[in-house]
């Protein structure tokens, strides 16, 4: 008996460790066996893991393909396969994965997305367009796709069309900062020819008895390489008329760069300085920021170098802007500041504004007589450190596209002696035809 328990013993603990392996293997043949049927939602996830958190393609792409092998209809799944070989320069069976989506779901709004932008990449924009139509002929309102045509009608040079993709686009999104963004940027390409008339009445409740009169008259031309406007402008000032001939281009360099080159000439250089010149480079940045950087050159008898910088900002229906303009002279740095806001209505031409500053802005006409240091009834270019603080409201409507209205209120406080001070009221209007 006394032999029998320890057998007895050693038994039940060998039985007690054959059935624990038995368990250990059950419990790991079940985890592997749920490993192995994980269901092409879960692995679409971790794909998309692998992807954009790991940053492994090849990875991500293996794993899409098991969820493919469980779910081969899976539109989802099988455009985000060929977004994965449109990452790695897989074009072909990017092409593939999305006409196979296509052909099953024709009007697949992300298969016709993914497959124009594969195609906009590869620099075939013709293509993508093509892809895209049907696309937007079952989702009208799509915000991706129409947004897509619209860079690729620009890419074409079809800036009439572009700015009509956008238009309908913020019929639809009229909050759509990046849309309202880009429309500004080529609201100015969108149309052959323009010509243009501003007048300006300035009024000065003590500094001259006699208003000024500022007026201007332009045409404007795109060509392959941007937006060209000559200008005739004309000042009645101090009762002498100045004539002054100008040109602005603002050529394209890039997608996100382009231009602002103006020179300028008149023979009265009392009323106008007698050469004037402009450059900034603009920069077309990410979250509907935009920014640039220049100078100013004006010349009367002696020059005058001005620099320029502003950073922009589009956010729903509005749009800001901080600008500042930089003066050094022998004996101080002159400098202003200005912020601007706008209020869009509809498209880009249709809009309230306001503008609040301090300092002068070399690019506004009132200003020029402030940069003469030989007008005996002006004074010195020291005048530009005398303190000035101005507001105006604006409104822009647009009528049938290709009319467009404007009108300008502004109100400036300018001190032009120690301790003196007056105030200039402007009332301007101007009207531009596109055609």
């Amino acid at each position: 008996m006394i032999n029998y328990l320890p057998n007895l013993i050693a038994g039940k603990i060998k039985l007690l460790s054959s059935f624990s392996l038995l368990l250990f293997y059950l419990i790991f043949s079940s985890s592997l066996n749920a490993q192995e049927k994980l269901s092409s939602e879960q692995l679409f996830k971790n794909a998309r893991t692998a992807a954009f958190d790991e940053d492994d393609y090849p990875k991500a792409i293996s794993i899409t393909k098991q969820a493919l092998e469980i779910s081969p209809d899976y539109s989802d799944i099988r455009i985000f396969l060929g977004r994965l070989y449109t990452w790695t320069d897989e074009a072909e069976l990017a092409r593939q994965e999305f006409e196979t989506v296509i052909q099953k779901n024709p009007g697949y709004e992300d298969a016709h997305l993914a497959y124009g932008y594969l195609e906009y990449w590869n620099d075939d924009p013709e293509k993508a367009l093509i892809v895209i139509e049907p696309g937007i002929e079952k989702n009208p309102e799509s915000e991706g796709l129409l947004m897509l045509k619209a860079k690729i009608l620009n890419n074409l040079g079809k800036f009439t069309e572009a700015n009509e993709t956008l238009e309908t686009l913020l019929k639809y999104k009229p909050n759509l900062s990046e849309a309202r963004a880009f429309s500004q940027k080529i609201k100015d390409l969108s149309s052959k020819n323009q010509i243009g008339v501003d007048y300006d009445f300035v009024y000065f409740d003590e500094r001259f008895s006699e208003p000024w009169h500022l007026a201007s008259l332009s045409y404007g031309r795109r060509t392959p390489l941007g937006s060209v406007t000559g200008r005739l402008n004309y000042a009645n000032r101090f009762t002498t008329n100045g004539i002054q001939f100008e040109v602005d281009a603002y050529p394209r360099i890039s997608d996100t760069f382009y231009a602002y080159v103006s020179g300028g000439i008149s023979e009265n250089g009392g009323i106008f300085p007698r050469y004037r010149a402009g450059f900034s480079i603009f920069a077309n940045l990410p979250k509907s920021f935009e920014a640039d950087a220049g100078f100013r050159f004006l010349s009367f008898s002696e020059s005058t170098w001005i620099y320029t910088a502003s950073i922009g900002k589009y956010y729903s229906n509005y749009w800001f802007n901080l600008r500042t303009y930089i003066t050094p002279s022998n004996s101080s740095l002159s400098k202003s500041i200005s912020l601007t806001v706008r209020y869009y209505l509809a498209g880009a031409d249709d809009f309230l504004s306001f503008r609040l500053g301090t300092g002068l802005s070399p690019d506004r006409l009132e200003n020029y007589y402030i940069y003469n240091n030989d007008d005996e009834i002006v004074g010195s270019l020291d005048q530009q450190n005398l303190k000035s603080s101005n507001i105006s409201l604006g409104y822009r409507k647009s009528i049938k596209k290709s009319n467009v209205f404007s009108i300008d209120l502004g109100v400036e406080n300018q001190e032009y002696a120690l301790d003196k001070k007056g105030y200039q009221f402007t009332i301007g209007t101007g009207f531009i035809k596109r055609f």
